[in-house]
């Protein structure tokens, strides 16, 4: 097990993954160990194979499991070897030659810009601090992009309304500067005015809090989108991550480049962004449909 407390401490450290990853990726491999305990008495992670790692593949595919939770948990797996590697506790890992399984693709479904202006012009928000702090954060959402963690840990200090530019805290640790237009500048400082009357904060640094003065939580941030769009849209999800997809696809339909919405997302590469471009390659192909002499409209 020492290798296992040993690999937490890479990813913690070295990788920079937040605590909710590096859970994922333990309990994974405590999952794999106690399947390779059970069915064939090995504890030791270091000397497994692939035949034991196949028969537990087929052992979740038969109990319903989906391939990509089944893929998530090879994927800890991999990166458990790999680490093994690095750190010459093996020479050779047993998912070397190791296929994923296949799965359908998702299309993330963005609102429309008429959603958007629905749920930011006509709904009725709360009055008070609720109200114009839930209208900020849809707003902030769309606006910039954030990830749902990205918003909750928006401290004070991050912010400069002088510039109009926020500073974020993404993955791994990696800092990026997002401009915020001057409309949410003016709520921001609204939502300030109201946040200096909460009586009690325990959480004075950060930005967006509940009225009992403590930062917000991932479910409360979920459900709080989910409330307001659900009534503007019927869409199945209606999420942060999707509001997030409409930052992007939004940008996108209106003739903003690939790699400025990359830096703004502030993802590493282009394959990450090239998911949201999906919608807007449809907003193009209706475009060219109706503006082609060749077409016939």
């Amino acid at each position: 097990m020492n290798n296992l407390k040993a690999f937490q401490e890479y990813l913690q450290l070295e990788k920079n993954y937040s605590l909710h990853t590096v859970n994922a990726y333990v309990n994974d491999l405590l999952f794999f160990q106690k399947y390779s305990i059970n069915n064939f008495e090995q504890e030791s992670l270091e000397d497994i194979n692939y035949s034991m790692i196949r028969s537990w593949i087929v052992s979740m595919v038969d109990n319903g499991i989906s391939n990509s939770s089944v893929n998530r948990k090879i994927a800890s797996l991999k990166s458990f070897y790999k680490f093994l590697l690095k750190t010459k506790q093996i020479e050779t890992s047993p998912l070397l030659k190791h296929k994923s399984l296949k799965t359908p693709k998702k299309i993330q479904i963005p609102f429309s810009e008429k959603e958007l202006d629905n749920v930011l012009n006509y709904i009725k928000y709360p009055d008070g601090f609720d109200g114009i702090r839930d209208k900020l954060i849809i707003d902030l959402f769309y606006t910039t992009g954030l990830r749902r963690t990205e918003l909750i840990n928006i401290k004070l200090q991050n912010i400069d309304l002088s510039r109009n530019t926020l500073k974020v805290l993404g993955k791994r640790n990696k800092e990026r500067i997002l401009p915020i237009l001057p409309i949410i500048s003016n709520q921001i400082k609204i939502y300030l005015s109201e946040r200096a009357q909460i009586i009690s904060i325990k959480d004075i640094e950060y930005l967006f809090l509940m009225l009992k003065g403590v930062k917000l939580n991932d479910s409360f941030v979920y459900r709080l989108i989910n409330y307001y769009f659900s009534g503007v849209s019927e869409k199945v999800k209606k999420s942060p991550h999707i509001l997030r997809h409409t930052f992007a696809t939004h940008l996108l339909n209106n003739g903003a480049d690939l790699n400025s919405v990359k830096e703004l997302l502030g993802h590493s590469s282009l394959a990450s962004t090239q998911v949201y471009t999906h919608n807007s390659l449809e907003e193009l192909k209706k475009v060219y449909g109706d503006a082609h002499p060749r077409s016939s409209k």
